[in-house]
């Protein structure tokens, strides 16, 4: 079986690689972006299925799909909550949720080969699917967040961002590429303004992304101590008085 990973973030790709081989599947192919996987479509034959992440470092992994014509299985990849995974299931399309779980990798390639076995295509309406993203997911909270740098303007998507938090008088928004940019904003804005199911505030300096969380261990006086993927400037504690609602957020 000829089986690729497209995925931004190369340690979660290499965690799936090693996954896909203690199940005997080997994934020899890692692609990290939307140009980088049209040009390698563009010059090798397409394999059997594809692992795809929906947000990639340069776009939406659909547009891949606007300028070469795949013909693969698909498994989708997402950190989407469960609020919005209707769009896949109307589509008949297999997805894994972040962090990927070795039961359900082998369950998502075992309807993989039944279907392949039965010689069934499901047509992929992409479209469709990036509309039924939106309406599945609330309108009220931001998509996307836009910083200043020098002259330029940045725009980061909600998903890409690891945390919000308040240092001297400042707020800022740090990504999941470890860089933290100034925001002309306050902590206290973002509470109406940040889906509650994505972002927590666990204290009065810090928004968490539930999916940047890899760890979290005891803290003094009854509080945590949460480790993130890529944030290293300052420890990010949780308030003695939100731990047990932090708790219940994260289950």
């Amino acid at each position: 079986m000829n089986v690729i990973i497209i995925e931004d973030e190369k340690p979660s790709a290499r965690r799936l690689q090693r996954m896909l081989d203690k199940l005997g599947i080997q994934a020899n192919t890692l692609l990290h972006s939307v140009e980088e996987s049209v040009l390698w479509f563009q010059n090798n034959p397409h394999p059997d299925l594809i692992f795809l992440d929906i947000q990639l470092s340069d776009g939406l992994s659909f547009e891949i799909f606007d300028v070469v014509k795949v013909k693969s299985a698909i498994i989708f990849t997402t950190a989407y909550d469960a609020y919005a995974l209707q769009a896949f299931k109307l589509n008949s399309i297999d997805y894994l949720l972040k962090p990927i779980d070795t039961e359900e990798l082998a369950k998502a390639l075992e309807k993989f080969k039944e279907h392949q076995f039965k010689e069934q295509q499901v047509a992929l309406d992409f479209n469709a699917i990036k509309n039924l993203l939106v309406t599945a997911t609330d309108p009220d909270y931001k998509k996307r967040f836009s910083v200043k740098v020098g002259q330029h303007l940045k725009l980061f998507a909600i998903e890409e961002i690891e945390c919000f938090y308040s240092e001297n008088k400042g707020t800022y928004l740090h990504t999941n590429q470890g860089r933290s940019y100034l925001l002309d904003t306050t902590l206290e804005q973002l509470d109406n303004e940040l889906n509650p199911k994505m972002f927590f505030r666990i204290s009065r300096k810090f928004y968490v992304n539930i999916h940047a969380i890899k760890d979290m261990v005891s803290y003094t006086n009854s509080r945590l101590e949460i480790k993130l993927n890529n944030f290293n400037e300052q420890e990010v504690i949780v308030a003695r008085e939100r731990v047990k609602d932090f708790k219940n957020w994260i289950e």
